[in-house]
């Protein structure tokens, strides 16, 4: 058999779909057409992307200009018989290509994730006889039977509903339950208001139903989402492509010179031998071979910090990258509100109220109300309680049932109404559930002789329902003009982002009389998800920090328009731009679009050009989010962070962060220590350049000059991974200062190294070379000593010149003495560890012979002190040419 296309099912009725699919509501399909289109269609399974392999992780660690050229080096070592100078850089590859291969092995779970929502069983119709199915062999065609609790593993149709509710949110991001039915919508419906379908991923929260497949696997709405995160691949950090530049340039500069400096040996006529073993100190000293250990360590701290603010940070990367970001793409839903639904307004026949944590008071904030002297608030509030199917817990996570039904019996219990004293006085006799036709539920209960009936829905449809009104002391007939200003105080509330209710009653001697007729109306209540008491601040912070802050939602514009307002986002009219302004823009948003504050019922796909365009623009986007609806975005975003508390398994494995807390302000934090962290980063990779043109200096021109090395390959080795890498560390536990959050952020395409940083690393490089030359002068023609024992000197002028030079790596304005680098521990740490390692390589027999060098004597130390502390001395000198 072909496969039958079926385009918007949604728009068409039931029967339609059904004949179109070709199966019998009664007796669904037989086992044997079912079979058949198994074969056609596959499983009902979510294809997966096929894991990253070690191999390919490791073969990415040895993909580095870098590792080439030390791989070069160590080559030639071995080739001329230099068995420690190869064997010393061979130790160094592995060690990085390790920490590289630790630390950045991430297998891509996140369709993964998806794939594991679908796999449940399905009780299906077949046959004519009903029975449970693997959720993998469902197939178009299928008829599908519905109840409470269940969670759909196809999209369906539906067919036939009682009172059916879903809950969508993972898939859309609207936050309230769905109402389903039979009834089709139009062709052109956003996935969130396709009421006459139900999805593979979602849930059936109350009623039952039966709806028929149209679409399984990687045809269904998560299907196309799975899709969308496969395409959205993870750019490189923007800390991870400077760190690749400057390696790049590294390399290129340290082959330029190795290329002039050998060439002007040879034609110096110099031995051909001693020319290679030069080539590799000036290869090896060009090199810093600390950088990516010390980096990825510090970015791991900084994972550590991250995770003791609620910040779970999962890519190394993404710890800088929050540093960098510019502009924060935030759901709105749980992270800039509480996600619990709240009363707020209380609009009576006697006049407004307001609802506070703890009291009733009128809207103009007068006196505070008790509410067992207001009959008509204790009417309306008994109605709320009578008239609802949730259950409060001992405590909030003991909650169950319907968030807006859940605030009422808040309200009610804050006027000391309790559902359980309630139904043991008035016991309910029967439920009419809510219709979707006519958008009103009802509860009957026994009232003495008489029976109440207990109303509440949308309050066009009780209003028109309702034929009396209840007043102060008694009802008063309800006509077009009084019904008319009611309705406009329901646009008013919902003018403020409020969801309105509204409620009524009726008494009558018989349970069984319709309960939707002659209505007394009660008044109306305005729910809301508060905001998150923090997060003003928190978005106040971010836009002294100079980031956009921008809500993306699946939500109505109205609702978001209210929150943005009360958190302080876009000021008093936020620029809003809805997701059906984006469908016609083919994926390419225009820079008009991208000034918006909130972007309001957004789909998926849309979110995802959302994240492309900010970045092609050239901003660093963050994208927060908590369904598989936000996944692709997630994914694709410069760092994508998720939620902890609420958010789903396809979320938390396409994000870099995850928020434990579920808190806005722990981004703002988080984002501080991203800049503290590049700052720490700037820090170490000019002291350990700075380092490194000395040790090229002193190689380069002692081969141009024809004097004999002052420091062999192995020793280079020694202080780029031991006294070098220490110090580098311990700047890199630096905590940063109060005002960084007061700055710009930088931007994104500024180098780790400007020109500020190459100037002060050629000018401090430059002095640890002249001393460590004057050095050598003072030893082998002040004190007549001979190669090793001046190679001996030398070597530990550097090296102690090198641990003094940290101190110069203070903030331009700290003072001389007590500033952020002496008051660091780890410095002092660090210094006292390289200061014994070294003494115990002029000391230790071993060490000293492998690094060719003897033990100094008290002239030698005297040299060494007073070379070796002239770099720190000049250090305010160059300071203030670096400044000016």
């Amino acid at each position: 058999m072909k496969r039958i296309r079926l385009d918007t099912p949604h728009g068409r009725s039931a029967t339609e779909v059904l004949a179109a699919l070709d199966v019998s509501f009664a007796s669904g399909l037989s086992e044997q057409e079912a079979e058949q289109r198994l074969a056609v269609y596959g499983k009902n399974t979510i294809g997966s992307r096929q894991k990253v392999a070690l191999i390919s992780v490791l073969v990415h660690q040895l993909k580095s200009l870098v590792v080439a050229l030390l791989a070069v080096a160590a080559a030639v070592a071995f080739y001329f018989r230099e068995w420690e100078e190869g064997g010393a850089i061979v130790g160094v590859l592995i060690l990085n290509t390790a920490i590289g291969f630790v630390t950045e092995f991430k297998a891509v779970r996140s369709i993964e994730a998806i794939r594991a929502m679908g796999s449940r069983s399905a009780r299906v119709l077949r046959g004519g006889q009903t029975r449970p199915i693997p959720a993998e062999r469902l197939v178009p065609g299928d008829i599908v039977l519905l109840d409470a609790g269940d969670v759909i593993s196809a999209d369906l149709r539906i067919v036939d509903a009682a009172d059916l509710d879903a809950d969508e949110s993972t898939l859309t991001g609207e936050s309230m339950r769905v109402a389903k039915s039979t009834d089709p919508v139009k062709t052109e419906a956003r996935v969130a208001d396709r009421t006459s379908m139900l999805f593979k991923g979602t849930s059936i929260t109350r009623g039952s139903g039966t709806g028929v497949v149209v679409a399984t696997g990687m045809d269904t709405e998560l299907g196309h989402i799975s899709k969308l995160v496969a395409e959205a691949e993870t750019e490189a950090s923007p800390l991870e492509k400077k760190l690749a530049l400057l390696s790049g340039q590294l390399v290129w500069l340290t082959l330029a010179l190795t290329a002039l400096i050998g060439g002007i040996g040879l034609l110096q006529g110099k031995d051909a031998f001693l020319m290679v073993e030069a080539a590799i100190a000036l290869a090896v000293a060009a090199i810093p071979e600390g950088l990516p250990i010390v980096a990825t360590l510090a970015l791991a701290r900084g994972m550590w910090r991250m995770a003791r603010k609620n910040a779970l940070v999962e890519r190394l990367s993404a710890v800088e990258t929050l540093g960098a970001t510019t502009v924060i793409l935030t759901d709105k839903t749980g992270t800039l509100t509480e996600n619990r639904m709240t009363v707020r307004r209380i609009w009576l026949s006697s006049g407004e109220l307001s609802v506070g944590e703890r009291r009733f008071e009128p809207a103009d904030g007068s006196a505070p109300l008790r509410p067992d002297t207001i009959a008509e608030l204790q009417c309306l509030l008994k109605i709320a309680v009578l008239c609802n199917n949730a259950t409060l817990g001992d405590v909030p996570t003991e909650d169950s049932g319907d968030p807006m039904e859940l605030a009422l019996l808040r309200a009610g219990g804050l006027a000391g109404l309790d559902r359980r004293v309630l139904l043991n006085e008035t016991a309910e006799i029967r439920e009419h559930a809510f219709d979707t036709a006519r958008k009103m539920m009802a509860t009957v209960h026994r009232h003495g002789d008489s029976y109440l009936y207990a109303v509440k829905g949308a309050p066009e449809a009780v209003l028109a329902h309702a034929t009396r009104i209840a007043g102060k002391e008694r009802e008063v007939p309800l006509d077009d003009r009084a019904r008319n200003e009611w309705l406009a105080r329901v646009a008013a509330l919902g003018t403020n982002g409020l969801r309105v209710l509204a409620f009524a009653k009726r008494t009558q001697s018989r349970s069984d009389d319709p309960a939707f007729e002659a209505l007394t109306f009660l008044g109306l209540v305005g729910l809301e998800d508060p905001p998150r008491v923090d997060v003003p601040d928190a978005i106040a912070a971010c836009h002294t920090a100079g980031i956009r802050v921008i809500m993306i939602t699946g939500d109505h514009s109205v609702t978001a328009r209210s929150i943005a307002r009360l958190v302080g986002l876009g000021g008093e009219a936020p620029r809003i731009v809805e997701g059906h302004e984006l469908a016609s823009l083919d994926g390419k948003v225009s820079e008009q679009f991208l000034q918006a504050q909130i972007f309001a019922r957004v789909s998926p796909t849309e979110k995802l050009d959302l994240v492309r365009s900010y970045q092609a623009a050239g901003e660093i986007v963050a994208v927060t989010g908590d369904g598989v609806n936000d996944a692709p975005a997630l994914r694709q975003a410069d760092i994508g962070v998720a939620m902890g508390l609420r958010g789903t398994d396809v979320a938390r494995e396409a994000a870099a962060m995850i928020l434990l807390d579920d808190a806005f302000p722990t981004i703002v934090e988080a984002i501080r220590n991203g800049r503290v962290i590049f700052g720490n980063i700037r820090r170490f990779a000019t002291y350990l350049l700075s380092c490194n043109l000395g040790e090229v200096s002193i190689v380069g021109i002692a081969m141009i000059s024809g004097l004999p090395l002052p420091l062999l390959p192995l020793q280079i080795l020694f202080l780029n991974l031991v006294t070098d890498i220490f110090p580098a560390f311990a700047l890199a536990m630096g905590e940063g200062d109060r005002d960084i959050l007061k700055r710009p952020p930088r931007d994104p395409k500024e180098p780790i190294l400007g020109r500020a940083q190459w100037l002060a690393i050629m000018l401090y490089g430059s002095t640890l070379t002249a001393a460590t030359f004057g050095a050598l002068a003072l030893a082998h023609f002040g004190l007549g000593l001979d190669q090793q024992a001046t190679v001996t000197v030398t070597f530990l002028t550097l090296a102690f010149g090198q641990l003094w030079h940290v101190f110069n790596m203070r903030h331009e304005s700290s003072r001389l003495g007590l500033n952020e680098i002496s008051r660091n521990p780890w410095i002092w740490a660090a210094l006292s560890l390289c200061a014994g390692v070294l003494l115990a390589a002029a000391y230790v027999p071993s060490l000293s012979f492998m690094l060719h060098m003897v033990a100094p004597d008290i002239r030698m130390w005297g040299i060494i002190f007073a070379m070796s502390t002239a770099p720190l001395l000049v250090g305010p000198i160059i300071r203030y040419i670096v400044r000016q």
